[in-house]
């Protein structure tokens, strides 16, 4: 058998170790001496390669030796409450920070996609054949239960909106001075509301009413922006459903969610692709400024479903959609600054 085709089959550790006696041994033959052999440039690389990958374990291991120690550090008191009590290290965790633990709402912050690496994978059943986003109009309770309710088919309502006054009321002004300083609507979102930076430098909904007048409405070529927030303060959501009501068109036996969602923001921005992490469909109306929205299904249905739908919704429009399923972005456009608020429906 040559050595080609025993190379084929695999080689093993002894026998690259006999190949190598063997080339030694005849070498001596032929007249070349020891000191001949430090001058191969080939046994030279081999040597570099041994001692590099010695330096790589050397670095990996100098490497996890402190995270290791640190883990067991943290994890012993965790488990046994000694030597330090549990309630000690954390106490030290937030002076560390410098943060106030009755107003942080958790101790380590999620990692932003694990929700989405625990998806369960879903039927593809909701976005096969789905080619566009339908705009209707006079849609009856029935009709819509039937057809997009609960299928996770998305739809435009573009007459839902006709009687509300919030596209006449609602603005950057308007939510600044409901949400005002020092106010307990301002102080119960921050406190037990979920807020959305997205992809500005506001760490709060008190920061977004800070910024200043030319920032907040789109003046002198100033930064973007694009925020998000659950309005859970009963004060403030009575204030605000003054102007709009429950759309027409839900189911008679639909209760909405308690808990509405304001997303406002100037031209140019929007959410990046995500999937939400939520039970039930819901509805967003666009009240004021126009947005674009790119529906894509989860990677399961890739080859079964469209891979992108976008679609404009305009000002007045209600966009229904099962956020759950379908991965969603959304671009503000146009030249007015963009208002939606919506709820989860059951």
């Amino acid at each position: 058998m040559t050595s080609e085709k025993k190379m084929k089959k695999g080689v093993t550790e002894e026998d690259i170790s006999l190949m190598f006696r063997n080339l030694h041994s005849k070498a001596l033959k032929l007249g070349l001496k020891e000191a001949d052999f430090v001058k191969l440039q080939s046994l030279a690389e081999i040597k570099s390669g041994r001692k590099s990958r010695k330096s790589c374990s050397v670095i990996v291991l100098v490497t996890l030796l402190p995270v290791l120690f640190l883990t067991i550090a943290i994890m012993i008191p965790y488990f046994t409450n000694w030597p330090v009590s549990r309630s000690s290290m954390v106490s030290t965790y937030f002076e560390i920070l410098d943060l106030e633990p009755e107003k942080e709402q958790c101790l380590v912050e999620a990692i932003e996609y694990m929700a989405e690496m625990a998806r369960p994978p879903t039927t593809c059943e909701f976005c096969r054949g789905v080619k566009r986003v339908e705009k209707v109009e006079k849609m009856s309770p029935e009709r819509f239960e039937a057809r997009y309710a609960y299928t996770s088919r998305p739809v435009i309502i573009t007459d839902a909106t006709k009687n509300w006054t919030a596209q006449k009321v609602f603005s950057y002004s308007f939510f600044k001075e409901i949400y005002s300083e020092g106010s307990p609507a301002l102080e119960n979102v921050e406190s037990d509301c979920q807020f959305f930076p997205y992809r500005t430098n506001f760490t709060n909904l008190r920061e977004v009413f800070e910024m200043n007048d030319d920032r907040a409405l789109m003046k002198n070529g100033a930064e973007p922006w694009y925020i998000g927030w659950s309005n859970c303060d009963f004060s403030a959501a009575n204030t605000l459903r003054q102007h709009y009501e429950r759309p027409y068109f839900l189911p008679y036996s639909a209760e909405s969610s308690k808990t509405d969602w304001i997303f406002m923001g100037s031209p140019g921005y929007g959410a990046a692709l995500h999937i939400d992490n939520v039970q039930n469909p819901s509805w967003q109306a666009q009240v004021t400024g126009t947005k674009k929205w790119t529906l894509e299904p989860p990677p399961e249905c890739y080859f079964q479903c469209q891979s992108s739908i976008e679609v404009v919704v305009d000002p007045g429009d209600i966009i229904v959609i099962d956020t759950n399923r379908w991965y969603h972005s959304t671009l503000n456009v146009g030249d007015d600054i963009s208002i939606t608020i919506g709820s989860e429906y059951d």
